[in-house]
């Protein structure tokens, strides 16, 4: 019982020590400054970013939009990273622990780790030469193995690629080895329109082509006047006619749907009728009709 009695008493003169609670409390506020204070950097170099890129932007020496957008989510997870690790370090120093200590330790573990960190080591060195050769940039339209979508966001480590569907890949660089990247040169629409064989094709290409010149003035994303290159197939019971246009990258889905629209009302304004499915019905109970002496015999 004395020797409880005296551990209860040591409990409760460290509870109601004065020192060690004023010791927590500056230590927690400490804590909180750091944290707060880190946020603040964050935030206010996120902003320089941005005023520095867009200023560069403006000089003689300007860079693409597609590399500003990329070197800006580069350089904030960048300071993100060195900010964080940076107040880490001040919290555990605030906790009274041996920072030195701690970083030499990691230095001896890293050294170790790093002989089975090659993977990682690949996919910093692989998102380096991606952003340094601009093989692709946040906001382009790729293609990477089996994955197709905007790129969100290039890291040193990591791929960041939405679906048109909204499903967001995340791959590590070292993966990528071939990349198809449809936003650096203009794309190509290509419409094919069915006219019914009882048509007159050149009155339907002349309307066609009468339509395609003006169309540039009212849709921006056409690169140049579209181009009808004839008639590109017989169907079952159509004449198909083709249409090509260059517009901007990753536009000709877009511009496709507007040269349909367009054409069909021309079409209906000229009275030109789009062909429909035609069934041949034959009965084969039906009497073939008789054929003639001559016929029989091939004469």
């Amino acid at each position: 019982m004395l020797l409880i009695d005296k551990i209860y008493a040591s409990i409760q003169k460290s509870l109601l020590n004065e020192d060690l609670w004023a010791g927590i409390g500056l230590g927690l506020l400490r804590i909180i400054l750091i944290v707060v204070i880190s946020a603040l950097i964050i935030r206010i170099g996120n902003g320089v970013i941005a005023k520095v890129l867009s200023l560069r932007g403006k000089s003689p020496l300007r860079i693409s939009e597609r590399r500003e957008n990329t070197l800006a989510k580069l350089l904030s997870n960048v300071l993100t990273y060195v900010v964080y690790f940076a107040a880490l370090l001040m919290i555990l120093e605030t906790m009274s622990l041996d920072v030195k200590a701690l970083l030499a330790g990691a230095g001896i573990v890293g050294l170790a780790v790093g002989f089975g960190a090659q993977n990682l080591v690949r996919d910093i060195i692989t998102g380096f030469f991606i952003i340094f050769e601009d093989q692709f940039s946040v906001g382009d339209f790729i293609r990477v193995g089996a994955f197709e979508g905007t790129v969100e966001e290039i890291g040193l480590r990591t791929t960041k690629i939405k679906s048109w569907t909204g499903e967001l890949h995340i791959l590590p660089n070292g993966s990528i080895v071939e990349v198809t990247n449809f936003s650096i040169h203009n794309s190509t629409a290509v419409v094919d329109i069915n006219v019914a064989y009882e048509s007159d094709i050149q009155h339907v290409e002349e309307v066609i082509r009468d339509l395609l010149r003006v169309l540039p003035a009212k849709y921006e994303d056409m690169a140049a006047v579209p181009e009808l290159l004839g008639v590109q197939n017989f169907g079952p019971s159509e004449i198909i006619l083709r249409v090509v246009c260059e517009t901007a990258p990753m536009q000709h889905f877009y511009v496709s749907r507007m040269i349909r629209k367009e054409i069909k009302l021309a079409m209906d304004e000229h009275g030109i009728d789009i062909p429909f499915p035609r069934i041949v019905m034959y009965n084969r109970d039906a009497k073939e009709p008789s054929l003639g002496k001559g016929e029989k015999n091939g004469g």
